[in-house]
């Protein structure tokens, strides 16, 4: 299956990632890994977006006067009754002289996608004044990122997780300088992938699986290290709302 998934309707499995080598089940389904899940399809027939489209001013100019188009994935099945919850993730994208996009690993122990490569984030608080602060806030919290370091850019689409978030990915530029430091409850490492490897397509993978009698959909984007070899296994939400990224500043 190498074509687009369905636009805005397409369903994915929740989203995150593991670090190299397996060190337990990236989701609460039980019998359900979605490293073992055979890939489909490899969008390798699509194009990269152009580095002069992700250059910091075009980037601004993106967001300023954003195009019509359509994102590819926007909700994942139900997997609980309970009443969604705003949330907001950081999509730091880190000026380095070849763009970075931070993520990190969660915590083991966590309720919510433990284990999971995830952008920094969470729930939206009563006192945080729209999405950009509820990122910027969980992204000082998670991995010490100060708000000073960061220029929000604009907002992608809510993305409807299968644990009830209502997740608003909020882009911004980050400064290299300056050291981060993982809160040791919640994250387990700091990392940063190439934009360019998470813009091109040739590294989409997608991938579906009945579970339970209900048919998941998800993109993957395995990311090797090239300098500790450690494997990230970028997977559903993540990858889904990296997707919807690569759709917007391709368009």
């Amino acid at each position: 299956m190498s074509s687009p998934l369905p636009p805005a309707s397409a369903d994915a499995s929740p989203g995150g990632a593991a670090p190299a080598g397996p060190v337990g089940p990236l989701t609460a389904l039980p019998g359900f890994d979605p490293r073992s899940v055979p890939v489909l399809g490899v969008d390798a027939h699509l194009p990269p977006v152009p580095a002069s489209a992700w250059a910091p001013e075009a980037l601004r100019r993106r967001f300023a006067t954003p195009p019509v188009w359509t994102p590819d994935v926007l909700r994942e099945r139900a997997m609980t009754t309970r009443a969604p919850r705003d949330a907001a993730v950081l999509v730091a994208i880190v000026q380095r002289d070849e763009p970075t996009v931070l993520l990190t690993e969660r915590t083991a122990h966590l309720s919510n996608h433990s284990g999971q490569v995830a952008f920094p984030g969470g729930k939206v608080d009563p006192g945080d004044a729209d999405a950009a602060a509820a990122a910027l806030r969980e992204a000082h919290e998670e991995v010490g990122l100060e708000r000073s370091r960061a220029e929000v850019l604009g907002t992608l689409p809510v993305y409807a997780t299968g644990t009830a978030f209502l997740v608003t990915p909020v882009v911004a530029l980050v400064a290299p300088e300056g050291a981060l430091q993982p809160n040791p409850y919640e994250v387990a490492e700091i990392f940063e992938v190439p934009l360019a490897f998470l813009l091109n397509p040739a590294n989409h993978r997608r991938h579906a699986l009945d579970v339970g009698g209900v048919r998941r959909e998800w993109f993957s984007m395995p990311y090797t290290d090239p300098a500790t070899g450690a494997v990230r296994f970028i997977w559903g939400a993540t990858a889904g709302m990296l997707r919807n990224l690569y759709r917007f500043l391709l368009v």
